[in-house]
């Protein structure tokens, strides 16, 4: 089976095909958590983790890396938590 996604830039299909077939990496930015969470937190998790499933299934269960980070913490994000949680110590 030929996996095939969308390639926004060229507005089709491509196969996909992993640099290093014994080594397949997923790397993806994860979450800013710094507001209510929203349905939209869920879509990147759900879409890739069905990814994640295809290409363990595709490439053989440990031949798949899958990394997904959290953002950093950052000024913005601290003067959001100072504001809204006040009685909390910021590190």
């Amino acid at each position: 089976m030929e996996l095939k996604l969308y390639d926004t830039l060229a507005r089709e299909k491509r196969p996909f095909r992993p640099l290093d077939p014994a080594r397949v990496r997923l790397y993806v930015c994860g979450p800013t958590v710094y507001d209510f969470a929203h349905i939209g937190n869920a879509r990147p998790i759900i879409v890739f983790d069905v990814l994640f499933r295809l290409l363990r299934h595709l490439y053989g269960a440990d031949h798949v890396a899958y990394v997904r980070n959290i953002t950093d913490v950052d000024d913005k994000i601290n003067a959001r938590a100072a504001q809204d949680f006040p009685f909390l110590p910021l590190f």
